[in-house]
């Protein structure tokens, strides 16, 4: 692939990145209102929970909205790596008010348990709990199948918050269904309760997605390393190089915003020229972008003079082949 097609390729994912995000604000205005209004039209605790919720959803939008727009900016003076790593600050703000919310509800939750208020057309809550679940399940589908593809950490962050309403919204509907249905069943039993008990039970579902999310963002914050799937892809694909390559070492990858970095020493044969080593760098990096897309691949290229321990433990050549290049030196 060629430097002006990948610059186009990128462009074009910057923009179906930025269509998303504002999908996903879109819909997280319109249910923030929704939940909102019928929340204190049938005083349910749980509904006015969601709708927190939903709004804390629609703040974490926004933040991916910004950072997926500050990401498309290129290189400059300050930032010569780019601004990918906005997207991992704001997968981690996405975590911490996940966890906002979450403990938010718990306090309304038991606050409603201890003072409990009757629930007024507990119809109204069903349904803007059904019309959630079913709007939030199909942004967030569509934000992980984006996400995913262009590794997106603050798409995937937004796609997270709004599974967690779907469930949680489910859940809310579930527990308002039973309240009406026992009403009517059961006119003289109280089953209000049923309504922070399921307000407590999705704070917990929520503080579990949000700790979650925030391990992950730190782990990139701090430069984990790849996925162990995707080193042992580029070790495939430096293995299948031999004779040309006889080994490698110090390998090194992270993750900034949805770039990779990797970086490793190749051993090859000293007597290789200038041009057939320049030759193979691309070669390399055109072979590992063709399975892993939007990478930046840094080779340290060193003669095949001698084998100390590091370069052993992934040296390409048989016993025989180490034997008969160190008689060569």
């Amino acid at each position: 692939m060629n430097l002006s097609s990948q610059a186009e390729n990128l462009v074009e994912n910057q923009k179906i990145k930025s269509r998303m995000a504002f999908l996903s604000v879109c819909s997280n205005t319109f249910l923030v209102l929704g939940k909102f209004a019928i929340g204190i039209i049938v005083g349910s605790v749980s509904i006015l929970s969601e709708a927190i919720h939903s709004c804390m959803d629609l703040i974490a939008s926004g933040v991916a909205l910004f950072a997926v727009k500050t990401s498309e900016l290129p290189p400059d003076e300050e930032h010569p790596y780019g601004h990918g790593r906005i997207e991992n600050v704001s997968s981690m703000i996405e975590a911490l008010l996940i966890l906002a919310a979450g403990a938010w509800i718990v306090y309304e939750s038991v606050h409603k348990m201890l003072h409990p208020e009757p629930i007024r057309q507990i119809w109204l809550g069903v349904g803007i709990m059904l019309a959630s679940s079913l709007i939030n399940m199909f942004v967030a589908r569509g934000l992980f199948k984006v996400g995913r593809k262009m590794n997106s950490p603050a798409l995937l962050g937004d796609a997270w918050h709004l599974m967690t309403d779907v469930w949680t919204s489910a859940g809310v509907m579930i527990g308002l269904a039973c309240i009406w249905i026992g009403s009517i069943l059961m006119p003289n039993t109280d089953l209000n309760i049923l309504d922070p008990i399921v307000g407590f039970l999705v704070a917990m579902m929520i503080v579990r997605t949000g700790i979650n999310l925030l391990v992950e963002s730190v782990n990139q914050l701090m430069d984990q390393h790849l996925p162990p799937e995707e080193e042992h892809l580029i070790q495939e694909h430096l293995i299948e190089l031999k004779p040309i390559t006889r080994g490698y070492h110090k390998m090194k990858s992270r993750k900034v915003g949805s770039r990779r970095y990797i970086e490793f020493h190749l051993k090859v044969d000293g007597d290789m020229a200038l041009k057939q080593v320049h030759a193979l760098s691309h070669q390399i990096q055109n072979s590992i972008e063709e399975h892993l897309e939007n990478c930046s691949v840094s080779i340290h290229f060193e003669p095949c003079t001698e084998c100390a321990k590091d370069c052993l433990k992934n040296c390409v050549l048989t016993p025989e082949e180490r034997e008969q290049v160190m008689k060569r030196r």
